[in-house]
């Protein structure tokens, strides 16, 4: 798979145009055979991405793992995650993208930002049949409302729609999960707030204790709500947000090792080598071998 020497090619949603609706719905026959060749290079983008294939056939790599599409998949790509379509330009579906402040930020956006976009391990569902009709509604009220952009309050309706679209499928996951995460307790929502500041700041080796002090509590509070939540420690999730971009820049890019732990905030690129293997149980020089044998 093709890779740029120096970085992971990253597009952009209106980024000159802050004045301008941050959403914008596609077909995605037409939008696959407009982007032709790029689409099938591994890139990322700076916005957040939905992909509902209607028709069963061909993959779609997201990060180091190859889907088989189905009928009527849906993918959900987060910021910076690392994607790329198969070389079928004859697909047929819909394609959502939208910027980070077209959501506004309560519990509801939080909880669909942290469960939806960040299940690195299963980032796409199958729309069940019965919520096919709701689902494709929901696609038509957007096209109309898109089609009539100079109506009172037509940005906040469209906003509403694709949460509404969002927490429908969010309930097809929730149906099969023995133990879903609901914003129903303190700690829960300051997990989100902790995963929002990682992401932030997770190039600069901040401490368990310096997130805790941007949350405004205390170290063994943070630690006892990750371990509630998810069941891991603070430095378990930091960590894990730090070898993913890790594993994508030895993937993705054919930066020497010791650039790819300069960007990742390691003043010595030894130790990124050791930090790299323990979490990984290989180097970063062997696991760039083995993802391109």
């Amino acid at each position: 798979m093709r890779h740029s020497k120096y970085q992971i090619e990253q597009y952009h949603l209106h980024k000159r145009q802050p004045g301008k609706l941050q959403f914008e719905l596609y077909d995605l026959n037409a939008y696959r055979k407009k982007s032709g060749d790029l689409a099938a290079v591994p890139h990322s983008h700076s916005y957040y991405q939905i992909i509902w294939f209607i028709n069963e056939g061909g993959t779609h790599v997201v990060d180091f793992k190859k889907y088989d599409i189905k009928k009527n998949t849906v993918l959900f790509i987060t910021k910076d995650q690392v994607h790329a379509f198969d070389d079928n330009e004859d697909v047929q579906g819909w394609l959502i993208h939208f910027n980070e402040s077209f959501f506004k930020h309560t519990d509801v956006d939080m909880f669909l930002k942290f469960n939806i976009f960040h299940m690195l391990d299963k980032p796409c569902y199958t729309i069940e049949k019965g919520v096919l009709n709701v689902a494709s509604a929901y696609i038509t009220l957007i096209q109309s409302e898109l089609e009539q952009r100079d109506r009172f309050g037509y940005e906040d309706i469209i906003r509403f729609l694709l949460k509404s679209f969002l927490i429908q499928l969010e309930r097809i996951h929730q149906k099969n999960d023995s133990a879903p995460i609901q914003l129903n307790s303190l700690y829960k929502r300051q997990f989100f707030e902790f995963k929002e500041l990682i992401e932030v700041h997770f190039k600069k080796g901040l401490s368990v204790g310096d997130y805790a002090s941007l949350l405004h509590i205390s170290s063994k509070t943070l630690s006892t709500l990750t371990n509630t939540v998810i069941g891991k420690s603070p430095s378990q999730v930091i960590s894990e947000r730090t070898v993913l971009e890790a594993k994508r820049l030895v993937r993705f890019t054919s930066l020497q090792i010791n650039e790819i732990a300069f960007r990742l905030g390691f003043e010595d690129a030894s130790y990124f080598v050791k930090y790299f293997k323990r979490h990984l149980g290989q180097s970063p020089k062997s696991y760039r071998q083995s993802q391109l044998a």
